[in-house]
């Protein structure tokens, strides 16, 4: 284990020790994320995801030469697809289960009502929002995301990417379509992100950002993954 490893690790836990420690603390938390969930959701995800960067990151080159992988960018990029994670979690918790009343499901908007028991209809329910969301929403999410990060990286992590559009058909035609379409949308989503979202979907309101956030974290590492993955093949294809 490399010092930047043990760093990352003392990281993550000051970033949660407290808050499991300090009862206040946490109800502080638990305040903030009622009164202000955009902004909650804004932090959560600039900080988490990015950390899944970062190991991602790791994961690719084996350290932490971070002087031109753009974090502060990238947390802004992670904190504006966080509130959209938010909206799209509001509209879909609430759609979904309206659209299933409509079929006849009546049963499925009152066993989301938040400290309602775990029946078979609420998993139903569940799973049907998270199905919703990673068909409807997920793969244009990942698709931005992957423009944004290329972006960044053709600034060599800058700043000044952020306030730069994006050149979003140059970026599109150059994506490795094989991995990010069959690995990542095709694969992830199907076999843990509609998994991950249904548990994400049972538990409080409170919680789901959060734990979606800390899912944000597998998304680092799934996207260094495909990404090395691509690399690899983009090799042996040479040969």
């Amino acid at each position: 284990m490399k010092k930047g490893d043990i760093a990352l690790l003392l990281f993550f836990l000051i970033l949660f020790l407290p808050f499991v420690l300090n009862a206040s603390l946490l109800s502080f938390y638990n305040d903030m994320n009622r009164q202000h969930g955009l902004i909650m959701s804004f932090l959560k995800f600039a900080i988490l995801a990015t950390l899944g960067e970062v190991i991602g990151y790791r994961i690719k080159t084996g350290g932490y030469q971070l002087s031109r992988f753009g974090i502060l960018p990238r947390a802004i990029v992670w904190g504006v697809i966080g509130v959209t994670i938010k909206a799209a979690f509001t509209i879909f918790s609430s759609g979904v289960p309206s659209f299933l009343v409509y079929c006849g499901l009546t049963e499925s908007a009152t066993s989301m009502i938040p400290g309602s028991p775990i029946t078979g209809i609420k998993v139903f329910t569940a799973f049907s929002i998270s199905l919703v969301l990673n068909v409807l929403f997920a793969p244009l999410m990942m698709t931005f995301h992957k423009v944004t990060d290329a972006h960044i990286e053709s600034y060599q992590g800058s700043l000044i990417s952020i306030i730069r559009m994006p050149k979003f058909r140059k970026i599109l035609f150059n994506i490795n379509w094989d991995v990010h379409y069959g690995f990542v949308l095709m694969k992830s989503i199907p076999f843990f992100w509609i998994p991950a979202h249904t548990i994400t979907f049972l538990l409080p309101p409170q919680h789901q950002v959060l734990f979606a956030a800390l899912l944000g974290i597998m998304l680092g590492v799934i996207l260094s993954v495909a990404a090395v993955s691509g690399r690899n093949k983009n090799e042996a294809q040479k040969i």
